[in-house]
Parts: structure tokens; sequence; C-alpha cells
């Protein structure tokens, strides 16, 4: 079995905290009540996946949310209700990726927007010295590269891209789909089941 070089995690529910209800919940008392639907996890309609791929840009995206409520929302409660499944960065887990940085090259590959991408690296800034990117070599985010999980291309373009070799990389994320497309990439695929910690794989 070949030596582990790389690795590439996953951010939402890997190293960031989120909970999906809080979102749903802050857009149901927003009169959004079938949110829920639209909004399932491994199952999102076209308009996050649209605005993931970066084929819609912040505008349209709020606006599309802001037409799916049937009434007169603020972009700001929009940005907020949508912010709400951003949680917190657990010390350890910034802790342990700075230590693994020392063995390993480390790279991030993210399904996420625009929005979220800010929220997320203030809410780091707010705590940790430096920037939420510089924990790797390179992060990727599907907004960005216009590819998202678990679509073959999106890793391909990943491996290509920091000239990775599949067999020597460990690819860690919470989603059996996304775990599933690695795979078939060659990548040497890690599911990390609910309620684990990357602090506990062991690498």
């Amino acid at each position: 079995m070949q030596e582990i070089k790389n690795i590439i995690f996953d951010l939402g529910g890997v190293i960031l905290n989120i909970d999906f209800k809080k979102t749903e919940t802050a857009f149901i008392n927003l009169g959004i009540e079938n949110f829920g639907e639209l909004f399932a996890h491994n199952q999102v309609s076209g308009l996050f996946k649209d605005y993931e791929k970066g084929i819609m840009d912040d505008r349209a995206f709020v606006a599309a949310l802001q037409e799916l409520a049937g009434h007169h929302l603020t972009e700001q409660q929009v940005t907020d209700a949508w912010n709400a499944l951003l949680l917190d960065f657990p010390r350890e887990r910034i802790y342990f990726l700075k230590e693994l940085r020392k063995k390993y090259r480390l790279f991030l590959f993210s399904n996420t927007n625009a929005i979220h991408l800010q929220a997320l690296r203030e809410k780091y800034s707010a705590v940790f010295a430096g920037s939420f990117d510089d924990l790797f070599e390179k992060a990727y985010y599907s907004h960005l590269i216009g590819l998202r999980k678990p679509d073959i291309a999106a890793f391909n373009y990943v491996i290509n891209d920091s000239h990775l070799d599949a067999g020597s990389t460990f690819f860690i994320d919470d989603s059996l789909a996304n775990v599933a497309g690695a795979a078939e990439t060659g990548l040497r695929a890690i599911y990390l089941e609910p309620g684990a910690s990357i602090t506990e794989i062991g690498l």
C-alpha cells in the first residue's frame, strides 16, 4: 500500500461545525415553509447547486429566495438566515490541522458559495490568528472552480491542479455520496461518521 503524502479535507461537518436545521428554521420563520424540502442534505435543489457551482451570483441567489418567500425580505434577512447553519471551528481540529501540516500536504475541497465563504472566514479570523485558507496548501471552493462534489470531474480537477497522486492521497468527507465519488478517481476516501472527529482518525 502506498504511503500517504496528501490529505484533502471537506469543510462543513468535518472542520467547521454546521447545523442545517438552523437555516431551515430561520427560513421557515421568514415564510419559506417548504425550505426543508428545497435544502435537504445530499438532495440539493437546482437553485442551490447552481449557486454552489458559481452559475448564479449572490444577488440572483438572494432574489430567488426573496421570491420563494412570497413577500418582502431584506437582503440582510436572507443572508443572516442562510448563514445560520455555520457554527464554530473547534480549537482542537484547527490545532490538529496545524500539526498535520508538518507531515502531509493538506488541501481543502468544499461545496460552498460566496456568502458562506465570507462568513466562515470571518468566523475563523475572529478566533484564530491568520486566515483560514492558510491552513492548507490550497483550498478549493466549488463556486470558484465551477465544479462540485460528488462529480468525478470535480475530484479530477483538484487532483490534476495540485499534481496529486490519488493513491497516496486521503480524502475525508462526511457525505457518503462524496466519498463514493472520490473513490472512483482512485483517492483513498474516508467517510467521517456522524459524531466523529478528524482528530480520532489516527493520521
